[in-house]
């Protein structure tokens, strides 16, 4: 415990061991070793006769999205993304999946992206509580942090989230926005899978390039979009 006092005469005096690292290098710190995981729609149709007629059925479902529309019928892209908006893992299911389980099946089916890299932190939302879950991430070497809920403990590392967490969502939108995974134009399964993986690996190479020529922005497709 480290504690700032005031004596009589006006001096300041420090209690306790002072910490190694400031609150801005922790952030550092956190930002450089977390992963982030989030889900977003992919529409696949709106009128009911195109759901009835669309190649997509067996994958494809309605689901519910919050922070827009609040009811879509498609898929769901989850994506498992560092902070700076470069692509890990990203995976497409009926948005009545549990983001858990889908989590779940896509560590299971790359193993090693994870096993190679101690003591990764993977942010997410409140979606993803549950003891069971957890335990299984910590099997993996893997912290998860979480927003917690209002008669749950604070969890650790909660002060960090609301900095952090944010940072995918402007990696939804350059995808939606300037890569267009909104008009994808799949009309199959097949062809929703081919359309997003080539706007995810758009992204990814726009990244790279972006790091290695030394842009300001690594997620900036500015200079791209024309």
């Amino acid at each position: 415990m480290y504690v700032k006092i005031d004596d009589e005469i006006g001096d300041t005096r420090w209690l306790g061991r002072p910490p190694r690292l400031t609150d801005s290098e922790l952030v550092c710190l956190a930002v450089a070793q977390a992963w982030i995981i989030d889900s977003t729609p992919v529409e696949c149709g709106r009128s009911r006769p195109t759901v009835k007629r669309s190649d997509m059925a067996g994958w494809a479902g309605y689901g519910y999205c919050a922070s827009h529309s609040p009811f879509f019928w498609g898929l769901r892209l989850h994506l498992v993304c560092t902070p700076t908006g470069m692509p890990i893992l990203w995976a497409l299911a009926n948005p009545k999946l549990d983001e858990r389980e889908v989590l779940t099946a896509m560590l299971d089916r790359e193993p090693d992206t994870v096993t190679d890299r101690p003591g990764l932190l993977l942010i997410a939302d409140k979606g993803f509580a549950s003891k069971e879950f957890e335990a299984g991430l910590a099997l993996r070497g893997v912290e998860l942090l979480r927003p917690s809920f209002k008669r749950e403990k604070r969890r650790k590392g909660e002060s960090l989230l609301k900095s952090v967490r944010q940072l995918i969502e402007p990696v939804n939108d350059t995808l939606k926005g300037q890569l267009d995974l909104e008009q994808h134009g799949g009309r199959t399964f097949e062809g929703v899978a081919v359309r997003v993986a080539q706007r995810v690996l758009a992204l990814a190479a726009a990244i790279w390039h972006n790091h290695k020529t030394g842009q300001p922005v690594m997620r900036s497709l500015i200079a791209y979009d024309h």
